[in-house]
This record gives C-alpha cells, structure tokens and sequence, in this order.
C-alpha cells in the first residue's frame, strides 16, 4: 500500500552485522509496538506507541492495536507516510498493518498475503497473531475480555 512501511529497530547491514534502525524525519506518522530508546522520530514527528508483547494480547492490548491500524489507515487515506514498527518488522508490527489493510477493504487472508510477498515470508509468522486477523480482532478482543 503506497505510503505504509512495516519494519523493526534491528536489521542486517550490509557488513552482515545487526544494526539499529534510528528514525529521523523520513515519515510523517511513526507507530510503535516496542520503544527503544534513541531510535526516534525526530521531534516533531507524530508518534504513537503501545507495547505490546509478541504473544497472547488481553482486551486492552486489542483495543491499541485497532486503534493503532485506524490512525494509519486514516493517515494513509489523507496522503501520509506511515511507519509501523516493532523489533524485528515481522508479528505485532504484521499485526497493525494488516488490520490496516482490512479496515482499507481487504481481506484478511488477503492482507497477510501482501504483507508476506512485500515484507518477508517470515512476516506474522506468529500464528496467533494469525488467528486475531481470522477471527477478526472485534471478535478476538470480546473473547479475550470473556476469558478473563
């Protein structure tokens, strides 16, 4: 989706080594699932965080996600440049995106399709995480909330 970036706070270099991922003034909306310190945006930059781990989400956490993936849809639909980033750009990062994409119209098997072929194979690898996006998240947050 023209706009929407999905990434991490750690990548490969081209040495082979990790390196960090800083954000500067590159995006206009920076969304974050995991905050390191010193990694951006620069000041100035709109940037919303809400950790989240990469495992089972309560009620509340759902809650964040869906509000996370319509603050970038609504960004991307105003001309926005969206950055949505956890550690590794893969799971709760996946997560934003591709509910995202289905508040933007598609499906989720569509969305998680686009995220693989344009991210990585890898990309929400976490099955749970897969298993929100089929059930929907409304869904998957009210059986959560009956769960506790």
């Amino acid at each position: 989706m023209p706009g929407l970036w999905m990434g991490g706070h750690e990548y490969t270099g081209r040495s082979g080594e990790p390196e960090f991922a800083v954000v500067h003034d590159e995006f206009d909306l920076v969304l974050t699932l995991l905050r390191l310190p010193g990694h951006g945006p620069a000041p100035g930059v709109e940037h919303h965080v809400w950790p989240i781990p990469d495992g089972p989400l309560d009620g509340t956490q759902l809650t964040g996600v869906m509000r996370l993936a319509r603050t970038a849809a609504e960004a991307l639909d105003e001309g926005r440049r969206v950055l949505v980033r956890c550690y590794h750009g893969y799971n709760r990062s996946g997560l934003v995106v591709a509910h995202a994409l289905v508040l933007a119209g598609r499906t989720s098997d569509e969305a998680i399709r686009l995220i693989r072929s344009r991210r990585s194979p890898w990309a929400l690898h976490n099955e749970l995480f897969v298993e929100y996006l089929g059930a929907g998240l409304a869904t998957a947050r009210l059986l959560e909330e009956l769960a506790e």
